[in-house]
C-alpha cells in the first residue's frame, strides 16, 4: 500500500495536469473565437466575470500568449510526469501474468502508458475543451477569465520576456506588428458574415435584406433612382387653367413641376397642399405659390442626396446632366424605397416591373434598372453605362428601336413589345439555358 501511494499522489498530478492544458486550451480558443462587441454586449447586461474577459480580450494577443505558455508548461510536466506514473502502473500487471523478462516489461509498459496518456491529453487536454470552445465561446471565456487573469498577471514577466524574443525572431523573417497592419472586414467579408446568420437563423429574411440595402445605398446615383423627364408630369404656365387642374386630379402627385412650355424651363415646385385652400380661376398665376427648384447633380450619391433634403427641407430634387440639362426628378420616396423596397401609397397605381410570362420568359418594363433585372432573373448581361433595359437594347442595337425588334444576348433573348418616344417602354426577356 505505501508502495503504491506515491505513484497514486504521481497519477493525480498527471490527471490534473492534463486537465489544466485543457483549461488552457479552451481558453485560447473561446478568446480567438468570442467577438469583443459581444463581449461587450455581456458587460451592458452585467453578467458576472465579462469585465475580466472584456480585459483578456483588449488585451488579446498578450492573452493568448499566457494561453499559449499554459499549454506548454502544462504540455512539459505531462509528458515528464504522466509517462513514467502510468508505466509503473503497468509493470505490476505485466509480472502478474508471468512476463519476466525486463526489457519486454519495460517496452510494453512504455507503449501502452504513452498511448494511454497520449490519447488522453488529445481528447480530455485537446479536443473536448476546443471543440467546445468553439462552440459556447462566451460561456467558456466567463468561466476561463478569472483563473486565466491571474495566471496572465503573475507569468507577466516572463511572457513579456517571451513576447520580446518572437518579435524578434519575427522582425527578422520580415513580419511587422500585427496590431498596426490590422485589416478591418470588408463589405464582401460583412456581406458573408449576414448571409452566415441569415442561413442559421440569427437574421430573418426582412432584415438580411434591409442590411444589405443599406450596404448598396451609397453605391446609387441619383441617375439611377430618378423618374426620367419624359414620365414627369408637370404645371405648364402656358396651359389653359381648366386643362392643368384635370391633370392634377388625374396624376394624384403631391408636387409638381412648374415649366414654361417644359421641362427645359423649370420655374419652380407647386405642393398641392398650397392650392387647397386657394381660388383657383383661369389665368391664374402658379408662380405666386410655388417654391424655389432645388437642382442636383446626376452623378451625386444618394446618401448625399438624403442629407441634401433633410437640409433643404423640400422632398423633390431636379436632376441635372454635365451640361445644365434637367434629365428628370428625385424625390426623398424613390431614396427611401432603396432601402425599405417600394412604398406604394392609395394614389400609386404603378404596374410591376418583372411579370413572369411563360417558363423562362417575363415580361419587364423598359424603365427597369437593369441591376434589379440581373438580381431577379439571375442573369448577367453585358457591361454598358446605362442605367435601363430600354438603354441597354438602344445600346446593344446601335439604332432607334421598333416594336418586333429582337435583340440577342449570350443565353438570353430580348424582344421589344412596345415603344414610346424612340425608347422601348416593354420587353420580353426569354432565358434559354437556366442561370447558374
Amino acid at each position: 500500500m505505501h508502495a503504491w501511494f506515491p505513484d497514486l499522489i504521481t497519477i493525480l498530478v498527471a490527471l490534473l495536469l492534463v486537465f489544466v492544458n485543457g483549461f488552457f486550451v479552451a481558453a485560447e480558443f473561446a478568446l480567438v473565437k468570442v467577438r469583443l462587441g459581444r463581449i461587450e454586449q455581456l458587460v451592458l447586461n452585467r453578467k458576472l466575470f465579462s469585465r475580466t474577459a472584456r480585459w483578456l480580450a483588449q488585451r488579446l494577443e498578450q492573452s493568448l500568449s499566457a494561453c499559449q505558455l499554459g499549454i506548454t508548461m502544462a504540455s512539459l510536466a505531462l509528458g515528464r510526469i504522466g509517462e513514467p506514473a502510468f508505466a509503473q502502473l503497468v509493470e505490476p500487471l505485466l509480472r502478474a501474468i508471468q512476463i519476466q523478462s525486463e526489457p519486454v516489461i519495460h517496452a510494453v509498459a512504455f507503449a501502452l502508458s504513452f498511448t494511454f496518456v497520449t490519447a488522453l491529453h488529445l481528447v480530455i487536454g485537446e479536443q473536448a475543451p476546443k471543440i467546445f470552445a468553439i462552440r459556447k465561446p462566451e460561456g467558456m471565456l466567463l468561466a476561463c477569465a478569472v483563473p486565466l487573469q491571474i495566471f496572465f498577471v503573475a507569468s507577466y514577466p516572463l511572457m513579456q520576456l517571451l513576447n520580446l524574443t518572437t518579435a524578434a525572431v519575427l522582425g527578422l523573417l520580415g513580419a511587422r506588428d500585427s496590431s498596426k497592419d490590422s485589416i478591418p472586414y470588408t463589405e464582401e467579408e460583412i456581406r458573408a458574415l449576414l448571409r452566415e446568420a441569415h442561413v442559421h437563423g440569427s437574421l430573418t429574411r426582412s432584415e438580411h435584406s434591409l442590411i444589405n440595402a443599406v450596404f448598396e445605398f451609397d453605391d446609387l446615383v441619383c441617375r439611377r433612382i430618378m423618374v426620367p423627364r419624359t414620365d414627369v408630369d408637370y404645371v405648364d404656365t402656358e396651359e389653359r387653367t381648366e386643362t392643368t387642374l384635370a391633370m392634377i386630379h388625374r396624376t394624384k402627385h403631391t408636387r409638381y413641376p412648374i415649366c414654361i412650355g417644359s421641362m427645359d424651363q423649370v420655374l419652380g415646385v407647386l405642393h398641392v397642399k398650397d392650392i387647397s385652400g386657394a381660388t383657383i380661376h383661369d389665368g391664374y398665376d402658379w408662380k405666386a405659390i410655388m417654391r424655389p427648384p432645388k437642382k442636383v447633380p446626376e452623378n451625386m450619391p444618394i446618401s448625399k442626396l438624403l442629407r441634401h433634403f433633410q437640409g433643404t427641407h423640400q422632398h423633390m430634387a431636379f436632376v441635372v446632366d454635365e451640361y445644365g440639362m434637367i434629365i428628370g426628378i428625385v424625390t426623398l420616396e424613390n431614396v427611401l424605397e432603396k432601402i425599405i423596397g417600394e412604398v406604394a401609397d392609395e394614389f400609386d397605381e404603378e404596374a410591376p416591373e418583372i411579370v413572369p410570362d411563360g417558363p423562362g420568359s417575363y415580361v419587364i418594363l423598359g424603365s427597369t434598372q437593369v441591376q434589379s433585372v440581373e438580381m431577379k432573373l439571375g442573369i448577367q448581361f453585358e457591361e454598358a453605362d446605362v442605367d435601363t433595359m430600354s438603354g441597354l437594347l438602344l445600346n446593344r442595337a446601335e439604332r432607334l428601336l421598333a416594336a418586333g425588334d429582337i435583340i440577342e444576348f449570350p443565353g438570353v433573348t430580348a424582344k421589344v413589345l412596345s415603344v414610346s418616344d424612340d425608347r422601348a417602354t416593354k420587353v420580353r426577356i426569354t432565358i434559354h439555358s437556366p442561370p447558374e
